[in-house]
């Protein structure tokens, strides 16, 4: 991944997805690399931010939570405000990104943590996985 630039985020999301391709690989080099290589990386990777891309930036949304694919979405929200909160911890505090990446994740939990109980079970019997790696990302 290490020569991934301007990654394409239209392809976001595929409508099934759990996880943000983007956003997982993002945190895998910020914790593989070191930290004075992982913000040129991350640089290149997004080139956009703050501004762009959208398509990371706001919540997938979920038209029938009691289809099985589609219902995939919420963990892909949960996983998305996750993988943007240990961007942002990664960034120097005043990087102009981390207010946007933290309104951003703040988005995302709020458009699928309400579902975790109390919705249906294609979503309940799995998203609570998603739920507990956002909720316990400071406990590390």
């Amino acid at each position: 991944f290490l020569r991934d630039t301007a990654y394409p985020a239209h392809y976001e999301p595929s409508g099934a997805d759990f996880l943000s391709p983007a956003l997982t690989e993002a945190v895998l080099m910020q914790q593989t690399l070191d930290p004075r290589d992982f913000r040129p990386w991350f640089d290149a990777f997004l080139p956009d931010l703050p501004d762009e891309p959208r398509a990371l930036l706001f919540p997938a949304s979920v038209s029938d939570p009691t289809d099985g694919q589609i219902a995939h979405l919420h963990g892909l929200n949960l996983s998305r405000a996750w993988g943007w909160l240990a961007l942002a911890e990664a960034l120097p505090a005043d990087d102009p990104r981390c207010p946007v990446m933290l309104a951003s994740a703040e988005r995302h939990t709020g458009a699928s943590l309400p579902f975790v109980i109390g919705s249906d079970y294609m979503v309940e019997h799995w998203l609570a996985v998603y739920a507990v790696l956002l909720l316990t990302f400071g406990d590390r």
